[in-house]
C-alpha cells in the first residue's frame, strides 16, 4: 500500500479564509492537526523500543514545526526565505531548499515503474498514483476523481467561480497561487527557465516543468498513455483532456447557457460568443 503523507490528510487555508475563522475555529483547526499527526505517528502499534519511542518525539517536533511555518504564512512576513535566482519566497527553509532542486535540476526521488524523476518525495509519491489509477478525492457536483486533496479543492473553485489570487498591478484573478505567480512575470518579462537544446526561455516561477515539457519536443518523449486506447502524450494535461473523448465528461460549464465543455479554452471560447452578441444589440 502507498504511504500517506501528512500533506495528504490536511486541510490548508488561503489567508483569507484564514481570516475570517474565529479563534475558538483557529484552536479547533490545531487541535485536529495534532490529533491527525497523532494517529499517523502510532499507526502500526505501541513503541517496541527506546528507538521508536524517540522516532515519535521526532515526529511530533516536525508537528510543531509544520503548525509555526503555517501560523507564519498568515502573518505579514510570511515568507522570509528568498530565491536569489527567481526571487521565488517560502515560509519554510525546507521549502526553499527543495524549490533549489528546481535551479540545478536535481531529482533525486526516481518511479520504480517508469524512471520519472522528481525534486520532492511528495511529488513522487502522488506521481505513482497515475501507475495504480487511485484517486480517493472527488468532487461532489461533478464526480470528477482526483488524486490529491489539494487538485480537488482547486477544481471545486471551478465550480464557484472562486478567484482568491488577485494581481496587485492589473486586477486580474486567479484560482491557484502559482497561476499568480506566473502571470506576475508577463509585467516583468523575467524568463529565468531556459531550455538546453535551443534556448527558449520561459517565465513559470513555482517550477520549470514548463521547459522541461517543452524540452520534449527535441526528445520526443511521451510519458502519460491513455489505458483506454494507447496513445501517448508529452504532458499529463493533454493526456487528461484525451481521456474525456472516452468518458465524455464535460467539467465547464457556461455561466450565460449552462453548454458544457470539456476543456476550459473551449468555455471561453464560446462565451465569448454571448459577448459579441451583446456587443452587435
Amino acid at each position: 500500500m502507498e504511504a500517506v503523507t501528512f500533506e495528504d490528510v490536511t486541510v490548508t487555508f488561503t489567508m483569507e479564509e484564514w481570516a475570517l475563522l474565529s479563534p475558538s475555529q483557529k484552536k479547533l483547526y490545531r487541535d485536529v492537526m495534532q490529533e491527525t499527526f497523532r494517529n499517523m505517528a502510532t499507526i502500526g502499534g505501541n513503541w517496541e523500543n527506546q528507538q521508536n519511542e524517540e522516532e515519535y518525539k521526532n515526529l511530533w517536533r516536525n508537528l510543531r514545526s509544520h503548525c509555526l511555518r503555517h501560523e507564519r504564512t498568515h502573518t505579514e512576513d510570511r515568507r522570509p526565505f528568498v530565491c536569489k535566482q527567481c526571487g521565488a519566497a517560502f515560509v519554510a527553509h525546507s521549502l526553499y531548499q527543495r524549490h533549489e532542486r528546481i535551479h540545478t535540476r536535481e531529482t533525486p526521488y526516481v518511479c520504480e515503474q517508469c524512471g520519472k524523476a522528481f525534486t520532492a518525495r511528495g511529488s513522487l509519491s502522488r506521481y505513482k498514483r497515475i501507475h495504480t489509477g487511485v484517486k480517493p478525492y472527488v468532487c461532489e457536483q461533478c464526480g470528477k476523481a482526483f488524486s490529491t486533496q489539494s487538485y480537488c479543492q482547486i477544481h471545486k473553485r471551478i465550480h464557484k467561480g472562486e478567484k482568491p489570487y488577485v494581481c496587485k498591478q492589473c486586477g486580474k484573478a486567479f484560482i491557484t497561487s502559482s497561476s499568480l505567480y506566473r502571470h506576475e512575470r508577463s509585467h516583468t518579462g523575467e524568463k529565468p527557465f531556459v531550455c538546453k537544446q535551443c534556448g527558449k526561455a520561459f517565465n513559470r516561477l513555482n517550477t520549470n516543468k514548463y521547459c522541461q515539457i517543452h524540452e520534449r519536443n527535441h526528445t520526443g518523449e511521451k510519458t502519460y498513455i491513455c489505458k483506454q486506447c494507447g496513445k501517448a502524450f508529452s504532458t499529463n494535461k493533454y493526456h487528461q483532456i484525451h481521456e474525456r473523448t472516452h468518458t465524455g465528461e464535460k467539467p465547464y460549464t457556461c455561466k450565460q447557457c449552462g453548454k458544457a465543455f470539456s476543456t476550459s479554452k473551449y468555455c471561453k471560447t464560446h462565451e465569448r460568443t454571448h459577448t459579441r452578441r451583446k456587443l452587435c444589440i
